[in-house]
Formats: structure tokens, C-alpha cells, sequence
């Protein structure tokens, strides 16, 4: 080691990752003329387990289940999962899951199962439940949704700088093309289209292998995913993208050994709160709430 050089430990790393995520990720200059619906804290959940991937790389639905039924059940206040999705959906809800089905790491199929089971029990009829991405505009079920639940794996990508709840939405809209303008910042507008307002119940976004690099439209390599095993669960989309985001970001870090800013900037989190309303992106405006494996948590 040459005299003088700093030796920088993975606590920097994370603090770096941390400090420039708020500072810089959540603290782009935005248009000030619209403020946050709410000025409350959105309620965010995080919950990990190290089993829920097997050493060849099979997820375990039954742990997966678990971990949505102890996200669901903290972020609703209530004793059992039934009780918490019964506050999310009624009986007589017509339910579009929105997935996302980018094949080289989409809405796992186990994840989607725990949900139908959960929406099930809520009393939502079977066949008022849908799951689709692409079709959704064509799908009947969609077209008569009282209720969406918006679930999607978190991943960098090459126009919005990182695939996110809010740009899961996409789909909505007969000309996607149309929002990739200066990284896709205008995604929260979709969000207020009439066949999509207030609709949400629930947003899941999956952290279990997410890609916290690529390079190119469709790049894809395992070498920059990993196994972070986790869900991050919210009424909130944009806190809930914003939280996922700190955690790329630390990642990349890591990775790379030097500060690696997310490339583009994911403009439309904090645009999606300051511009379009739809929540909260900035860390003090979030409660985290953490369950579960703690190990190398990022955040």
C-alpha cells in the first residue's frame, strides 16, 4: 500500500452511497411549483430472508410467501395477512396485478401466486383477478380495474436509469416511446391518467436479485446482480422506488470501489413527488421499516 493512501472500508462505502443518494439521487433541481400531496411520512417496508434462494438458485415459495405476508401484515397495522389485505381490497374489487415480464429477470411466478392467494382471501372473485404487463390495455380485467397491485423486480436501466414501480406504468400507455425523454422524468404523468388514478393498493418491489448495472438497452449479466433476497413493500410508490434506489446505489459502491452514480439519474423518483405529487422520495420524509436477515442491508 503507497504511504499516505486512505484505506476506505465498507462502512465508507455505504455512507458514501447513503450521502450521495440524498444528496444528489433525491436532490436533483426540480421544478419547485408543486408540492407532495402529503406532508406525512410514507410507510415503507423492507423485509429480507437469506432462504428465500437455494444454493442453485430456486426461490422457496413458501418463504417468499412469508415475507410478503410479514410485509404486508407491518405495513397495514394488523395482526394476520388476511386482515391486512382485506384493508387493501374489498369482495367486490376487480384486481389487475401489474407484473413486469422482462425475461431476464421478471415478476417471479411465486411471488404472483402469494398474491392471488392473498387477494383470494380477501374475497376478491377469481375471475375479477388479472396479472399481465404488455396486454394490459387489452386485457378485460384491466379495462373494468377498481384496484391494482403494482409488483416489479428493481433493475438499472438504460433510459430511466433504474426499472422502477413508477416506470412499471408504462404499459398504461399506447406510445411508451413517448416518455423517454431526459431519463423518462415524466412517468409520474401516467400515474394520473384516469384508467390508473388512485387505483393502487399496493406496491411490491422485488429485491431479490436485483441489476444494479448494465450497459446498453438490453444489457444483461449476472455478474451485476446479486442476492439481496428482499421485498420493499408500499402504499407509496415513489418512497418505495427512492428506498430501492439507496440501495443500487450502495451497491454500485461497493462494487465498484469509487462513487458510482446511477447513469442516467433516475429523474423521475423525485420528479414523481415534487412534480406530479404521487409521494414522498426523500429519506427523512420515509419510515423504513426493516424485518428479517440484516446482513449487508445497504440502507
Amino acid at each position: 500500500m503507497k504511504a499516505g493512501k486512505k484505506v476506505i472500508t465498507r462502512r465508507d462505502f455505504i455512507r458514501v452511497g447513503s450521502c450521495f443518494t440524498m444528496g444528489s439521487l433525491m436532490g436533483l433541481p426540480l421544478v419547485r411549483s408543486v408540492q407532495a400531496k402529503s406532508s406525512d411520512k410514507s410507510r415503507v417496508v423492507l423485509v429480507r430472508d437469506g432462504n428465500v434462494i437455494d444454493s442453485g438458485g430456486n426461490l422457496s415459495p413458501g418463504v417468499l410467501e412469508d415475507m410478503l405476508d410479514k410485509a404486508v401484515t407491518a405495513l397495514m397495522h394488523t395482526a394476520d395477512p388476511v386482515s391486512a389485505w382485506a384493508q387493501l381490497v374489498k369482495p367486490s374489487d376487480v384486481v389487475g396485478i401489474k407484473t413486469n415480464a422482462w425475461y431476464h429477470l421478471p415478476t417471479p411466478e411465486q411471488l404472483e401466486a402469494a398474491i392471488w392467494m392473498r387477494l383470494l382471501d380477501a374475497g376478491v372473485k377469481k375471475g375479477n383477478v388479472s396479472a399481465d404487463d404488455r396486454g394490459v390495455l387489452g386485457n378485460p380485467v384491466f379495462q373494468r380495474a377498481t384496484a391494482l397491485i403494482n409488483v416489479r423486480p428493481m433493475r438499472t436501466h438504460h433510459w430511466s436509469g433504474l426499472g422502477t414501480l413508477l416506470k412499471n406504468y408504462i404499459m398504461f400507455v399506447p406510445s411508451p416511446w413517448k416518455y423517454h425523454g431526459n431519463a423518462c422524468e415524466r412517468l409520474g404523468a401516467i400515474w394520473q391518467l384516469p384508467h390508473v388514478a388512485g387505483k393502487t393498493r399496493l406496491n411490491i418491489l422485488v429485491m431479490l436479485t436485483p441489476l444494479f448495472h448494465g450497459i446498453g438497452p438490453h444489457h444483461f449479466s449476472r455478474r451485476y446482480t446479486w442476492r439481496y433476497c428482499g421485498l420493499i413493500v408500499s402504499r407509496d410508490p415513489v418512497a418505495a422506488d427512492a428506498t430501492g434506489a439507496r440501495i443500487i446505489q450502495a451497491k454500485r459502491n461497493l462494487f465498484f470501489g469509487t462513487e458510482k452514480p446511477i447513469s442516467p439519474p433516475p429523474r423521475h423518483i423525485p420528479e414523481a413527488n415534487v412534480r406530479f405529487g404521487l409521494g414522498n422520495s426523500q429519506p427523512d420524509q420515509i419510515q423504513l421499516i426493516r424485518l428479517g436477515w440484516q446482513k449487508d442491508l445497504l440502507i
